[in-house]
C-alpha cells in the first residue's frame, strides 16, 4: 500500500478521539504561565488527550486546578540529557511521588556520543526502576535524533530496549531538531516490536502528526494537539 493510501485510510478508519488518545498534548514552554497552563488542561479534557505533559514544578499547581481529572506526564533531565543519574532519579521519584502517569528522560547523549554506552544504560535503567517504582507506568527515553547518524540511533534503541524503557523518543523538540518520517521508520523498524516509538518535534498540523503515524509512531508529543484535532476534525468533513 503507497504510503498516501496509508493516511487516507487512517483518517477513514480514525476517530478524532482515537487520535486524541495517540497525543500526548505538551506544555513545556519556559514563558508558560498559569492562564495557559489552564487552557492545556481544558484542552486534554475535551479532546481526550493521552495526557497533559509538564514541567515537574507544575505539577502540583495542575493538581490543584484539575484536580485527579486528567493523567499527567513530565520530563526527566530536560532537555540536554546531562544531568546526573542521581538529579534524574530523585526527578523520578518525585514525579512517582505527586501520582504521575508517565516519565519523558532524557538519555545522556555526551556519554553516547562517546561511546559510553555502558554508562548510558545504567543511566536509564536507574530512571525506569526508580520511576516504576513509585508507579509510574511509562518512561519514555528521549534520544535526540538531530544529534545522531543513523547508526547511532539504531543501537540508541537497542540500550533503550535492554534497559526497559517503554518508548524511544525523537527529539525533545528544544535543539532545532524535529521528528521526520525516515528517524520514525528507521526507529520502528530497529525497535522490532520490542519497544514503541513516540515522535516529537515540530510536529504542528493533522497531516504532520498522521504521517509520523503511519510511520511507525504510536504517541505524538505536540504543543498543537488543539490545532491538529481541529484539522483533523476537517480532514473528516466533521468540523
Amino acid at each position: 500500500m503507497l504510503f498516501v493510501e496509508l493516511i487516507e485510510e487512517l483518517i477513514y478508519k480514525t476517530s478524532p478521539r482515537e487520535l486524541a488518545e495517540k497525543i500526548d498534548h505538551t506544555l513545556l514552554k519556559p514563558d508558560a504561565d498559569y492562564k495557559l497552563l489552564e487552557k492545556y488542561i481544558d484542552d486534554v479534557k475535551k479532546y481526550g488527550f493521552a495526557l497533559l505533559v509538564i514541567p515537574l514544578s507544575l505539577v502540583e499547581k495542575t493538581r490543584e486546578i484539575a484536580g485527579r481529572s486528567i493523567k499527567l506526564g513530565v520530563v526527566v533531565g530536560f532537555p540536554l540529557g546531562n544531568t546526573s543519574t542521581r538529579v534524574k532519579v530523585i526527578e523520578a521519584i518525585e514525579a512517582g511521588e505527586l501520582g504521575v502517569s508517565e516519565v519523558d528522560m532524557v538519555m545522556n547523549i555526551n556519554a553516547f556520543k562517546s561511546r559510553d554506552f555502558d554508562f548510558v544504560k545504567h543511566d536509564i535503567i536507574s530512571v525506569v526502576e526508580a520511576a516504576k517504582s513509585r508507579g509510574v507506568r511509562v518512561v519514555k527515553v528521549i534520544i535526540e535524533t538531530g544529534l545522531l547518524t543513523d547508526e547511532e540511533k539504531v543501537r540508541a534503541v537497542d540500550i533503550v530496549v535492554e534497559a526497559k524503557g517503554d518508548y524511544v523518543k525523537t527529539c525533545t523538540g528544544f535543539l532545532g531538531s524535529i521528528a521526520t518520517i525516515h528517524d520514525v521508520s528507521l526507529l520502528y523498524k530497529a525497535s522490532r516490536g520490542r519497544v514503541l516509538v513516540k515522535a516529537s518535534g515540530g510536529i504542528r498540523h493533522a497531516l504532520d502528526a498522521l504521517t509520523l503515524i503511519a510511520a511507525g509512531a504510536s504517541r505524538i508529543g505536540t504543543s498543537s494537539g488543539d490545532k491538529i484535532i481541529e484539522e483533523f476534525l476537517k480532514l473528516k468533513g466533521e468540523e
